[in-house]
């Protein structure tokens, strides 16, 4: 929790959950949420700076990191863990810090939550950054063994509770550390990998919580079921993102390989640019330089 250099940290009551947030810096307020297995410690190498333009709030998400894990109570819909909810989270977690309007910035599954809010609340994003995504009405629609093989997380974390979860416990370093490795196989190792021993570490101490385990099988099985609803539902309503939106994603990663980001994000986003970055799926913490130019750049 000490990987962000002058932040301070509290947690946030939303009315469902209570939301862990480390909060820094001074401006217009610009929310950070991260993705799969991390936490907000993945913003530690982009957060300081941007903190000297901006009022940074990087959360952790409902079920992740130091944030409540509510159980599902046998929710066969997963609806705890729906984007939907997850959004809502973030929404009242800025409201309750004083900012109505945002701007935002999120990678991974934190990138899923953003398109979300975007769509469900339009009113408080100002411009959005979604890093290393498509839909994932496009993964599971477009799925072949490439995806299938880089994705072997989607498709085992929704199996029925407790199969995962206890499986996962059995050795949850083991299966962190492959986990990061797969999803960026070409990041460095040893001193030059993005993901130093204390990051690690830190990394663990969440990751290994059974109910952290959990919260993080719901939010895939929400992945693969109410999520994909909404998302047929906002094709059946022409419902798009209106606010100017920045796509990045790693050339050497899944979405830079087996797809086309700005064509399929062009089919969701009015106002669209977009880049690759020389890495693969962790942008802020393989090619954090990049990605604070490119956030500068675009944020404004």
């Amino acid at each position: 929790m000490a990987l962000l250099d002058g932040f301070t940290h509290h947690r946030i009551a939303t009315g469902t959950v209570d939301i862990h947030v480390a909060q820094g810096g001074e401006g217009p307020p610009l929310l950070l949420l991260h993705g799969f297995p991390e936490t907000h410690a993945m913003w530690r190498l982009v957060a300081p700076d941007l903190a000297r333009r901006y009022t940074v709030v990087a959360a952790d998400l409902r079920g992740y990191g130091d944030s409540d894990k509510p159980a599902d109570a046998g929710d066969t819909g997963h609806a705890l863990y729906s984007k939907r909810a997850m959004a809502a989270d973030m929404v009242a977690v800025m409201t309750a810090l004083g900012h109505p309007r945002f701007r935002l910035a999120a990678h991974d599954r934190g990138a899923r939550v953003a398109h979300r809010l975007a769509l469900d609340h339009p009113e408080t994003v100002e411009r959005l950054c979604l890093m290393d995504i498509v839909p994932g009405s496009v993964v599971y629609g477009t799925v072949d063994q490439r995806v299938a093989t880089a994705y072997w997380h989607w498709f085992f974390l929704i199996q029925p509770a407790p199969f995962p979860e206890r499986l996962l416990g059995l050795d949850a370093e083991f299966v962190l550390t492959s986990a990061l490795r797969g999803l960026s196989p070409h990041a460095g190792q040893g001193e030059a990998s993005p993901f130093p021993p204390a990051v690690m570490k830190e990394y663990l101490r969440c990751f290994r919580d059974p109910a952290t385990l959990h919260a993080m099988c719901e939010d895939y099985r929400a992945g693969a079921g109410i999520d994909l609803a909404h998302e047929a539902e906002d094709r059946r309503l022409g419902r798009r993102i209106h606010c100017p939106t920045l796509v990045l994603w790693g050339k050497k990663g899944l979405v830079g390989r087996a797809y086309d980001p700005l064509a399929v994000w062009g089919e969701v986003c009015r106002d669209l640019k977009g880049e690759a970055l020389d890495c693969g799926h962790f942008l802020p913490e393989e090619r954090p330089q990049d990605v604070l130019r490119a956030l500068l750049d675009f944020m404004g």
